[in-house]
């Protein structure tokens, strides 16, 4: 039996191996039309769709596109319209490369006064126009616009000076509008801060090399660490990665995995870093201090006016050349070296540390964000003597940190806010984004919180920020919602000094960029707003990151204003 078995087996395994191969064959077939008729109907999907939807405004071109949670189609929108709303003007395709001669040149460049329609007499009410054209460094005229520019207009014997606001109409030329709101001397200061070319160096680096700021993390077990490399988005294809995504907000931090340790060893986050390199040696001149970086513009006439007290009602009806006035984002000017609100609000002065206690008694003032921010809460110890620190052995420089003043039932608070944060070393425990601290307030009428959320942002594409500042947004309509009462203060980004390294990282083009994104994510809720950066491009003295004690003490009279408004005097 086993012999007639064995004699047929060469024909079992023919038949077997022919069936196989068949059916190998078949299934080839099968996979092929399969995926053919998929591709087929991906392809007709994607051409209905493409022709149905927007192509969007912005690109992301990093290696970051993707990271985070999927905004909804509002987001979207406002996002789009965010960015439309800082678009700035590209300098034209050269069919050579460009030169250093070819860029703006501020000591070539000139501004003039114009006269108004009834000559060359101003008064308090009227807007102040300076034309300004760029010319390149051969003395010839630009014929586009893009050029960073910043204006002011002020009087060193008052004590005066407002902020400018520059039109670019992209054809080498510039208007700078000065609302006209004090008596006497008023000269114009235009300064070049960056060369159209340059911001377009500076645009190319944020949307490409988020990267060129990185951050460590050291992971501990017992005796053994490790320190690897960490951002808000790191590339796949090197190795593995920890992914520390926040479960509440979505917002993505990532460090690459250790070798030897678990992700759940890590025990701090610390700026690692800078990327050098990033630009090229002809690119590098076009960040010059003294030459084309942050340098003044001179007048090709007066730079200087005389304004005179504001018309009377019956004279102004009467002129015959009423002029158009275009509607200035004035927030304020100083004047005897007090800042001044123009939205009706009054700003008080805080001279006596006894004044600053009587405002803030009872009061808990919750502040979070950047060292901007923390140098408000620096000041404000040191300015009142009651508020004692209370020491809870953080680094000064990182936080968080505490004042007590148990006399008068005052709380100061002081927090960083989540990663992107190029401090030295903050560790992990302490390492909270703002949204979900806010989530955590109870809030009332003895509440004050504190924000201060830009420099850090700096290096990366605008929609990272618009996203941080969502979470933030829909924080604080939840608290106020639960809590109608508590004061919510914004404090605006500031100018600071530049030079080549600084402005690759943190020019005052990005910081402008992100400026207006805030102000209007902000614009309609319940905030405040103290407009640093006015304050700061309007004063005299120097930019700096950590504005100078003078401007600082503005900024705290109008916070402290905000906490405490004047009272208005009632009528008899």
């Amino acid at each position: 039996m086993c012999h007639n078995l064995s004699k047929y087996t060469p024909i079992f395994l023919f038949l077997t191996l022919s069936g196989i191969i068949f059916l190998l064959r078949n299934i080839h077939t099968v996979e092929n039309w399969n995926c053919q008729a998929i591709s087929s109907f991906y392809q007709l999907q994607s051409r209905i769709h493409s022709s149905l939807s927007v192509s969007p405004f912005y690109h992301n071109h990093t290696y970051c596109t993707h990271v985070g949670q999927k905004p909804s189609p509002e987001d979207e929108l406002e996002e789009r319209y965010l960015l439309e709303l800082i678009s700035w003007p590209s300098p034209p395709p050269h069919s050579g490369p460009t030169t250093l001669r070819q860029t703006s040149d501020p000591v070539h460049s000139l501004f003039a006064i114009l006269p108004t329609k009834e000559g060359r007499e101003w008064h308090v009410g009227d807007q102040l126009e300076a034309l300004i054209q760029m010319h390149d460094f051969q003395g010839r005229p630009k014929r586009y616009g893009g050029d960073f520019l910043l204006a002011r207009l002020h009087s060193p014997e008052l004590g005066a000076a407002v902020v400018g606001q520059v039109v670019d109409h992209k054809n080498g030329f510039y208007s700078a509008l000065f609302p006209l709101l004090w008596v006497g001397s008023a000269q114009v200061e235009v300064m070049l801060v960056h060369s159209s070319e340059a911001v377009a160096v500076l645009r190319r680096l944020r949307e490409e090399r988020a990267d060129r700021v990185f951050f460590k993390s050291v992971f501990r077990l017992g005796l053994l660490s490790e320190t690897t490399v960490c951002n808000l988005c790191l590339p796949t294809n090197h190795q593995p990665l920890c992914n520390y995504t926040d479960l509440h907000t979505g917002e993505p931090w990532y460090c690459y995995k250790p070798k030897v340790l678990s992700c759940d060893t890590r025990i701090n986050h610390a700026k690692g870093g800078y990327l050098k390199n990033l630009i090229t040696n002809k690119e590098a001149l076009l960040f010059k201090s003294g030459v084309n970086l942050k340098v003044y513009i001179h007048a090709s006439g007066p730079d200087k006016i005389n304004v005179l007290p504001q018309k009377d009602k019956v004279e102004e009806e009467n002129s015959t050349a009423k002029p158009e006035h275009i509607q200035l984002e004035t927030s304020g000017y100083y004047y005897m070296d007090s800042w001044r609100p123009l939205d009706g609000f009054t700003m008080r002065q805080f001279n006596k540390s006894s004044a600053a206690v009587q405002c803030l008694k009872n009061k808990v003032i919750n502040m979070y964000g950047d060292s901007t921010v923390r140098q408000w809460f620096e000041y404000l110890i040191g300015f009142i003597p009651e508020l004692k620190e209370f020491n809870l052995y953080n680094p000064k420089k990182v936080g968080p940190l505490m004042a007590v003043d148990s006399t008068h039932n005052i709380l100061l608070k002081y927090r960083c806010h989540g990663p992107p944060i190029r401090f030295s070393t903050v560790m992990s425990s302490e390492l909270r984004y703002v949204s979900n601290e806010l989530d955590g307030l109870s809030g009332g009428p003895n509440v004050v919180v504190v924000l201060s959320i830009w420099s850090h942002f700096s290096t990366f594409p605008v929609d990272i920020y618009i996203r941080r500042l969502r979470h933030i947004r829909q924080a604080l309509v939840r608290l106020i919602d639960r809590a109608p009462g508590t004061l919510i203060v914004i404090r605006s980004a500031n100018l600071q000094a530049l030079d080549q390294e600084v402005s690759l990282y943190n020019s005052d083009w990005y910081s402008q960029q992100l400026d207006q994104v805030l102000r209007t994510m902000f614009k309609g809720l319940n905030v405040l707003v103290v407009d640093a950066w006015q304050m700061t491009l309007a004063h005299h003295l120097p930019h700096a990151l950590h504005p100078p004690p003078p401007i600082v003490k503005q900024m705290i009279d109008m916070l402290l204003s905000y906490i405490c408004p004047e009272r208005k005097k009632s009528q008899k």
